[in-house]
């Protein structure tokens, strides 16, 4: 029974996953779903303000502490280390659906384009979340969204992680699932000052979470081979070591 609930657990998490991911591209893009990023009753620019930064605040540090080694030793003394990615995932996507519910919209316009220009930002905008969705499974999909620990869990398997290895886009740039995200939140050929808002913020985010949490932690986990892999490949723009490490 357990197992099953477990494994129960974990499929409803990854369901919860992708319709939250599948949202953030309308929510970002303003295409299809009920509230865009621009969407919905425009409220002061100070209120605005304080609620966005207030809700991806409040993702960055769900997402930030409980992706920390820490915080997974912690979680795993009282509960199955089979449903901590499983957690980790549903408490991120319930943060991002809270984000698309109470975003405020900031709907002033910082730059507009018509015709092939627009063509080609959209056109990039979705380049960045094919890339995004690629990366997953260039690393392991079923294990980064916990389906390979609760399929194990369910099977009385060990639970085993994958090893260290690089792929396509990861022998580019080492973080791609991230690069995706920052080309899909700056092309578009509207920005508002709220889109403009989230993608400042989402992006120093990226940059920092990135160098001075994930990066810290990877080189604890793996070693010499991560820093070697440092020293070959650039943390996020391609082909280039424009951000000082």
């Amino acid at each position: 029974m357990k197992k099953t609930l477990i494994f129960l657990y974990g499929i409803v998490a990854y369901i919860i996953f992708l319709v939250a991911f599948l949202y953030a591209i309308g929510f970002v893009g303003n295409f299809w779903v009920p509230k865009g990023i621009d969407s919905g009753i425009e409220t002061s620019t100070t209120e605005a303000l304080l609620i966005n930064i207030a809700l991806m605040s409040l993702f960055a540090i769900q997402h930030s502490v409980m992706a920390r080694p820490a915080f997974k030793k912690w979680f795993t003394k009282f509960l199955d280390p089979a449903i901590e990615r499983s957690t980790y995932v549903l408490l991120s996507s319930l943060a991002l659906l809270l984000m698309y519910w109470q975003w405020q919209p900031m709907s002033s316009i910082v730059w507009e384009f018509e015709n092939t220009t627009a063509l080609v930002l959209t056109s990039v905008f979705f380049l960045g979340w094919i890339i995004v969705f690629l990366s997953t499974f260039m690393i392991n999909h079923f294990e980064l969204f916990g389906l390979s620990q609760i399929y194990q869990r369910f099977k009385d398997q060990k639970l085993t992680y994958p090893k260290f290895q690089v792929n396509l886009f990861y022998k580019i740039v080492r973080h791609p699932i991230m690069l995706g995200f920052i080309i899909a939140f700056w092309a578009t050929p509207l920005m508002t000052v709220g889109h403009l808002l989230f993608a400042v913020v989402t992006t120093i985010y990226i940059l920092i979470a990135v160098k001075y949490l994930e990066e810290k932690d990877l080189k604890k986990h793996i070693g010499k081979e991560y820093e070697d892999y440092q020293k070959r490949v650039p943390m996020i723009v391609p082909f280039t070591k424009i951000i000082k490490e």
